[in-house]
């Protein structure tokens, strides 16, 4: 994976510098972001906070923007129509990394059986490793701003990204994991532990604080869906006699990400 990632940094670097000096009537932008990544999965209980706050990672990107407001190659703005004073195009590589165990009121201290016991010594991790594109939107306009009428602008986002994943998982008792003495019932044949790869549909909403001429902070609350379950590793969804065995695991696995970026304008 770190090969991968490697090539695609270097060619989304590439193609970036490339597209500077072309001429097809737009500007670019290039920014970082970093932030803790909220990773929702099938360790933990649904809707608990200790759950959602413990299995929580760190997550980076590198962004690229296509600027259609400003043309890069003159020096001054393109037609002044709606799409290109409200819209960006948003290219990114990103790679983030969480640990998981189970928390809630399954694993309490005050709880001492045996599924309790066993599900105290679960552990996993997955990282993740995506890259897409995302369209942008900017309710107020993306000149304005640029010229300094107004500090802040908001933004929502809508995209897909391709995702490659690659999780562990182990048990901190004696033996293999994958045995009943080792992990209750519904996670038996659940582990999945090769690398693999997906889809996820990606949304956010954020703002741009302008800072200098050609550079802006951003803050940027992201959702991200993926196409499947085994992002983590675990999907305790076997089926007996066409019923599904665990109804409560109702969604594929998740993020929310909150990020914090810098952004700078190619001029």
């Amino acid at each position: 994976m770190n090969t991968r990632i490697l090539l695609l940094v270097f060619l989304l670097l590439a193609i970036s510098k490339q597209d500077v000096y072309s001429q097809f009537g737009f500007s670019h932008e290039l920014g970082f972001i970093a932030g803790p990544v909220a990773f929702y999965s099938d360790y933990g209980v649904r809707n608990d906070f200790e759950t959602n706050s413990g299995n929580v990672g760190y997550g980076i990107g590198l962004v690229h923007y296509l600027n259609f407001s400003y043309r890069a190659d003159c020096n001054c703005y393109t037609r002044d129509k709606y799409f290109n004073d409200h819209f960006k195009l948003r290219n990114e590589i990103d790679y983030h990394k969480t640990n998981f165990q189970h928390f809630g009121p399954w694993v309490d201290p005050d709880k001492t059986t045996p599924t309790a016991e066993k599900l105290r010594a679960m552990r996993g991790s997955t990282t993740v490793f995506d890259i897409g594109t995302q369209l942008e939107f900017f309710p107020l306009s993306i000149r304005d701003f640029a010229a300094g009428a107004f500090k802040i602008a908001p933004f929502i986002s809508f995209g897909l990204h391709w995702v490659s994943f690659d999780p562990e998982a182990y048990t901190e008792r004696p033996g293999a994991l994958n045995t009943p003495q080792n992990v209750p019932q519904k996670y038996i044949n659940s582990f999945q532990l090769e690398p693999g790869n997906t889809w996820g549909i990606v949304t956010s909403v954020g703002i741009r604080y302008k800072i200098t001429p050609l550079s802006d902070i951003m803050i940027d609350s992201r959702w991200q869906y993926y196409f499947s379950n085994w992002v983590e590793g675990l999907n305790p969804s076997l089926e007996n006699n066409g019923e599904v065995a665990v109804p409560e695991n109702k969604a594929n696995d998740w993020i929310y990400w909150l990020n914090v970026g810098y952004v700078y304008y190619i001029d």
